[in-house]
């Protein structure tokens, strides 16, 4: 799988994807964005953690393009490191009359600028809670949530078994250097490819990607 070109790919967003708030480098949201293009004919696509849109942006139109759809898990309180005080708050996200922080207002934004509210189903609840009853095969799974060992082995353990066969599983921030950033992206990509289920593609930057056997 060799990613399309990334200025073919921000042609084809409807949108200018640097005004998106995120984290998402460029080149890894060409990359989604070719898997998800790839994919979008075995089954839906879904993505854990969609913060403001950036990646849902790369996946929906994706999924848009190729006649398919795109679920957007996320609780939009944010993870540990965007609450007040932390290295990422944002205060523009920060609801103080509730006083927590709130990405989902943002979220709607950036669907309906991007025009699609038509692709996108997002699902605003935790990713255990999400999964408990999931029964749909998915074409591939987009791992962005809560960085904790904990959130991420639970994203893993959750959604990695709907990847049907051919699928693709995606990891964002992998980290095979510990100095360069946290350790739970990048142990449940080794998980996954323990588990004889996984057939890893090289890392793009901090995106690992791996193919259902």
């Amino acid at each position: 799988m060799l990613p399309i070109a990334k200025p073919q790919v921000n042609a084809e967003l409807g949108i200018d994807i640097d005004k998106v708030k995120g984290f998402l480098d460029a080149d890894e949201g060409a990359a989604l964005y070719t898997a998800a293009l790839e994919t979008a004919s075995l089954g839906p696509c879904l993505e854990i953690g969609s913060y403001c849109g950036k990646s849902t942006v790369y996946l929906g139109r994706a999924c848009q393009k190729a006649n398919g759809i795109l679920y957007a898990v996320d609780h939009h309180r944010g993870s540990e490191e965007h609450q007040l005080g932390e290295e990422y708050h944002d205060p523009q996200l920060y609801d103080a009359q509730c006083g927590k922080m709130d990405s989902f207002r943002e979220f709607r934004r950036t669907l309906a600028l991007a025009e699609l509210e038509d692709t996108v189903v997002p699902i605003v609840a935790p990713s255990a809670l999400a999964a408990r009853h999931w029964a749909t095969p998915l074409g591939m799974v987009f791992i962005d949530g809560g960085h904790s060992m904990a959130a991420a082995l639970t994203d893993y353990r959750c959604w990695a078994p709907h990847i049907v066969r051919g699928g693709l599983l995606a990891i964002h921030d992998v980290f095979p250097n510990p100095a360069d950033g946290g350790r739970p992206p990048f142990e449940i990509w080794q998980l996954a490819q323990q588990s004889g289920l996984f057939e890893p593609m090289p890392l793009l930057k901090t995106l690992g990607i791996l193919r259902r056997l």
